[in-house]
């Protein structure tokens, strides 16, 4: 990057206004967005997926991002291999599908062969009497699998921290055992929006007037405190305080954890995790709050046990419930547009049509889901106007805020 561009970047972020929505720029330009890929996806701990949807040696996702795709495959051993997406001979993708299942990885252009690990086993015609196969394997990334989530990171020395903020989480997930789910639905939608304003979006309720399905279970009042509560909520403030409480003896009976838990901002892998009470009968995210399956999760012993809702830096959040579990990844792009997957998963016993009805299951959030999509677009033509103007954040938007701000921070390292 030219010196006086590099220059006018740095100053873009050094005095971005706290408190205050983002300068256009961050939100429009592709150089900003090459900066995102190298200084936030290229660099940290992202989430691409769950075992779930890798339950048997051979299976794979394929994850995209930026200029980035790679290969997330479950190996002999259970384990998970992470590799880039890109032949050794002239950078062909390998794998073209989204998901699937394969032994060895043929490069579909000149057949060249590759283990499960990544090496390199056949290259036919070489063509040099010195060509060593050992020198050409597929590139590795790292992965991390928690709680049955995986992560990975393209980095060559991933951030340290991660290991200690997966041990806050994994108390949190671990009895809803993922191994033992499967996908009920997979949705993946193409929002007309940068990145950061998906996430954005999904960190803060102000807007939540416009998910009328999802206000039947969550509490409008989320992110709201003591003093914030306006005349028409109060009622259902005191009965969100009162499923608080309910919720909370339950966990403390089961030993669960449900203790807020809010770093989004102050470490590297910002997180927040809580378990938090739904409306209705406090169950699931239907119309009456009942559950969705028929089947628990885990070794999980009650319906009745709310969302256990987790946000973590930079793309991803998730719906642990005890009936099922929702996952949403955010994956850029370019520079004004993101794919945002969602993924059902259920128990892996649970028969469609007779344990859950697959409409019902994921009614809710494909509504929300589609609502978001509309919010992030308005948000990314307003950006495109030269009337646009940073404006400020409400109280209750206070993990906007967050998120903004350890995004600057990160991008502030990387630049410095």
């Amino acid at each position: 990057m030219p010196a006086e561009q590099l220059a006018e970047i740095t100053e873009l972020f050094a005095f971005r206004r706290t408190g205050y929505s983002l300068d256009a720029p961050f939100y429009t330009d592709p150089t900003v967005f090459k900066i995102d890929m190298e200084a936030i996806f290229g660099k940290h701990w992202i989430f691409a997926a769950s075992v779930a949807e890798l339950p048997e040696p051979g299976d794979y996702v394929t994850v995209d991002y930026g200029p980035y795709s790679l290969i997330v495959l479950r190996n002999d051993d259970g384990g998970v291999n992470v590799l880039h997406n890109v032949c050794r001979h002239r950078g062909a993708r390998v794998l073209t599908e989204s998901a699937g299942s394969t032994g060895n990885l043929v490069c579909g252009y000149h057949s060249w062969t590759y283990s499960p690990n990544g090496d390199l086993i056949h290259a036919s015609a070489p063509g040099e009497a010195k060509f060593d196969k050992n020198c050409f394997a597929l590139k590795r990334a790292h992965s991390r699998v928690v709680a049955g989530l995986i992560f990975v990171c393209i980095a060559d020395e991933p951030p340290a921290d991660f290991d200690e903020t997966s041990k806050i989480f994994e108390p949190y997930l671990a009895p809803h055992d993922l191994s033992k789910t499967k996908i009920a639905y997979q949705q993946n939608i193409i929002e007309e929006g940068n990145w950061k304003l998906v996430m954005e979006n999904n960190r803060e309720c102000y807007h939540c007037d416009g998910h009328p399905e999802l206000a039947c279970s969550l509490f409008p009042t989320w992110g709201l405190t003591e003093g914030l509560i306006p005349a028409h909520l109060e009622e259902v403030w005191d009965r969100n305080k009162e499923a608080q409480s309910s919720l909370e003896e339950r966990c403390r009976r089961y030993g669960l954890p449900y203790e807020v838990v809010e770093e989004l901002d102050t470490r590297i892998a910002g997180i927040r995790i809580s378990r938090e009470a739904l409306d209705g009968d406090g169950e699931s995210f239907s119309a009456d709050g009942r559950r969705l399956s028929k089947k628990l999760l885990g070794d999980l012993r009650d319906f009745r046990l709310g969302r256990c809702s987790m946000h973590l830096q930079p793309n991803s959040w998730f719906h642990f419930l005890g009936d099922h579990v929702i996952t949403f990844g955010v994956f850029p792009i370019n520079e004004h547009q993101s794919l945002v997957r969602t993924t059902w998963l259920v128990a892996d016993d649970a028969e469609e049509g007779v344990d859950y009805d697959l409409e019902k299951l994921t009614y809710t959030w494909k509504q929300t889901n589609l609502q978001d999509k509309a919010f992030v677009e308005l948000c990314q033509k307003g950006a495109g106007s030269p009337a646009y103007e940073p404006g400020p954040y409400m109280k209750s938007e206070y993990q906007v805020e967050a998120f903004i701000n350890w995004y600057v921070q990160r991008v502030q390292e990387h630049l410095a």
